[in-house]
């Protein structure tokens, strides 16, 4: 049995993620500034790039499975990392070298980018099932939000680290910055994983509860054929679908609607960020609170990823509601207020989701914890990927059947609103029913412990 990490264990792991956001927002933001403004290209082509290496994330399941076999996820973090900094300085190269010759330049870019994308595959499934398996369930949920506070702190000291240090900007400032940002996420990584994993991988407790040298088009259909690991998954990919839709139309339509300025809207985002971290807070304060509080009955209740999880895609819904009307009333709509409660949910069902997977990645047949959250993290690769694309294509489509952009947008924040209706519909079914046995424990589960909140991500 994997020993607990603690929550310096956690905050390395955290360290790990940051460093994985650094690079990932060098290559979405950075370069995707770079390749439109300096060097004058279709906005859609460093848009489809960043697809590419989400497209490129259906290889998590595959990454998952071959740590599950090797017994070892550190192998995995260490060389997905080096593998998503190589990527970083591939896209980097080929966006500076597309200055003087374009078809060049950007097909070493698109390679960069599925370098990106496989690095983050490896790296970050292998990282949440080490979480998996190393924090104990009560502190899954405070856990999850302290590794993703530390990722998303990551995305905002890069950007404005390399904001500033490209200024004045120039083809050989940009190869320096992402040479420094891909160089020390692979020594902090190695750093911090270094001696996490105290045992051989569990290797002996994995092939006790099943065999896993089996191959990994068997490992899937296994994994696939579990109610609760097939359930889930469609859950994650409907939830993140919701949640990804509106990320390219909301400030467009604070602008159209509401009559925002282009410095508005942007702080407008910046209001639904703080409502998102707010909420993922508040579950890992009331999971803190449940832990020291174990055994009664209400510290159960507020503790339950998997009540956290369908209450926060319940707010989602009445927020998305919330906004359909504000299309409809116009600029007399407090929507500011609106958005950060929009956060708010987003942040909460989203860490009661990751602490769920965490928990469920165990549950069912042993030795296919990789597979598991590989698949889960493909789900939700996969949706991020089509849901900015469905949220202007589906404005695109109500503006075109609709005189008034008010009425256009509330018909598609309507739309995600029902999503998010699904997937909370979907979030409360998501049980384990049957006696389960995980590679960290060979014997049968009782019951009552397999129905404990869940939801991870």
């Amino acid at each position: 049995m994997t020993q607990d990490i603690g929550w310096t264990g956690v905050a390395r792991l955290g360290l790990v993620q940051a460093c994985m956001g650094a690079v990932v927002v060098l290559c979405t933001s950075t370069l995707n500034r770079v390749m439109v403004v300096e060097l004058g290209l279709a906005a859609v082509l460093p848009g489809l790039m960043v697809a590419l290496h989400y497209l490129v994330q259906i290889s998590r399941p595959r990454m998952g499975h071959g740590s599950d076999t090797g017994g070892r996820r550190t192998p995995w973090i260490i060389g997905g990392m080096v593998v998503l900094a190589l990527g970083g300085m591939t896209a980097t190269l080929g966006t500076v070298w597309a200055q003087t010759d374009r078809a060049a330049g950007l097909s070493l870019a698109v390679l960069g980018f599925v370098l990106i994308g496989t690095g983050v595959s490896a790296c970050g499934t292998n990282v949440l099932v080490t979480l998996a398996k190393s924090v104990p369930d009560q502190r899954r949920g405070p856990a999850a939000t302290l590794v993703w506070i530390m990722m998303i702190a990551g995305f905002a000291l890069t950007a404005g680290l390399a904001g500033h240090w490209l200024d004045p900007y120039s083809p050989e400032r940009l190869l320096q910055v992402a040479a420094s940002i891909c160089g020390l996420t692979v020594l902090i990584t190695i750093a911090a994983v270094l001696g996490i994993e105290r045992e051989p991988a569990d290797r002996t407790s994995s092939t006790a509860a099943t065999d896993t040298k089996v191959g990994f088009r068997q490992a899937l259909d296994q994994v696939w054929r579990e109610p609760a690991a097939r359930r889930f998954t469609i859950f994650v990919f409907v939830s993140m679908l919701a949640y990804s839709a509106q990320d390219l139309i909301l400030e467009p339509f604070a602008g159209s609607v509401f009559g925002y300025t282009p410095g508005s809207s942007t702080k407008l985002s910046g209001v639904q960020h703080g409502g998102v971290l707010l909420g993922m807070l508040m579950v890992a304060g009331a999971g803190l609170l449940a832990a020291r509080n174990a055994g009664k009955a209400w510290a159960t209740r507020i503790g339950s990823l998997r009540a956290w999880t369908v209450g926060g895609c319940i707010a989602s819904a009445l927020a998305m509601a919330a906004l359909a009307l504000a299309g409809l009333v116009g600029p007399g709509w407090p929507l500011k207020a609106n958005v950060f409660l929009l956060g708010v949910a987003n942040g909460a069902f989203s860490i009661g989701a990751i602490g769920s997977m965490m928990r469920m990645a165990g549950q069912g047949q042993g030795g296919r914890e990789g597979v598991r959250m590989g698949l889960w993290g493909a789900a939700q690769a996969l949706a991020f990927g089509i849901g900015g694309l469905l949220g202007t294509v589906a404005s695109d489509i109500a503006h075109w059947l609709m005189t008034s952009d008010g009425s256009a947008y509330s018909s598609v924040f309507a739309l995600e609103g029902l999503m998010f209706l699904v997937s909370a519909a979907l979030a409360w079914k998501i049980r384990v029913n049957t006696v389960v046995h995980s590679s960290r424990d060979p014997a049968p589960a009782p019951r009552a412990a397999a129905l404990q909140v869940a939801h991870e991500t």
